[in-house]
């Protein structure tokens, strides 16, 4: 699954979803007043990298989840994105919300998250988080096609370590599997970039207790999930070796506007 192709926007797209309800709390005090996926990065709300490449690739439907200041997100980027962007090989992107803080007083956390959405999302969806800025990535359909006719219940991404998580989080086998390695097994990790393929399977019975659509905000994590299938042998990866930055600090903010 190469991050990397030429999009295919005339090939058939599932449904994204973008994570965007932390409170940033290592970015304060400029996520104070601004929700961290709205901070500018090259010029424009970090956030808005993602939905161009989204739509780029010819994906027709975003959710964004919100908790911490989500309105300001929603009052951003409204309901279309980027109509003067469209073009022949350009479809429209519709953009719908889950409020986790409307909802639920706070952020539900990645897999709490993603099942409050799910009724918005089907069976399968692209996830990536709204603070990562990975300008070079690519929404593949091709990645989606080979995905959908695998068994796999999630496909990830993984960079190269970087500085700050130089211990990694996956391992990643000669045949494309993720691996949850022991914690004294030496081979190579890398980090999980937090752009994947997902299946709504894994946030069912036998990988997940929450019931359907998180009715009662539900907080929880991916990774265990992600490590519960990665051990039956139900999540593949590729290495994106693309720009990737987890812009988790006022330094990386910083750096990447310099």
């Amino acid at each position: 699954m190469n991050a990397n192709a030429p999009p295919s926007p005339l090939s058939p797209q599932v449904p994204a979803m973008l994570l965007a309800a932390g409170r940033g709390e290592r970015m304060r005090p400029l996520t104070d007043s601004t929700p961290k996926p709205l901070l500018q990065v090259q010029g424009q709300p970090l956030l808005q990298w993602h939905l161009q490449a989204l739509q780029d690739a010819g994906v027709e439907q975003v959710v964004i989840n919100t908790a911490w200041l989500g309105e300001q997100i929603s009052a951003q980027f409204l309901s279309v994105f980027g109509l003067q962007r469209l073009t022949y090989n350009r479809k429209q992107l519709s953009i719908s919300y889950s409020h986790e803080g409307a909802d639920f007083g706070e952020a539900l956390e990645t897999a709490g998250g993603i099942a409050r959405a799910l009724p918005q999302l089907g069976p399968l969806f692209w996830l990536a988080a709204g603070d990562v800025f990975a300008p070079d990535f690519v929404f593949d359909s091709a990645a989606v096609q080979a995905f959908a006719a695998s068994d796999h219940l999630a496909h990830l991404w993984l960079v190269p370590n970087p500085a700050h998580n130089l211990r990694g989080d996956f391992g990643l086998s000669a045949s494309g599997m993720a691996l949850n390695l022991p914690a004294n097994d030496t081979a190579p990790r890398y980090t999980y970039s937090t752009i994947a393929l997902l299946r709504a399977e894994l946030f069912a019975q036998p990988w997940c207790d929450i019931p359907a659509g998180n009715p009662g905000g539900i907080k929880a994590a991916l990774a265990p999930l992600l490590r519960q299938a990665m051990d039956a042998g139900r999540v593949s990866a590729s290495l994106y070796t693309g720009r990737w930055t987890d812009v988790g600090t006022p330094e990386r903010l910083a750096e990447l506007n310099r």
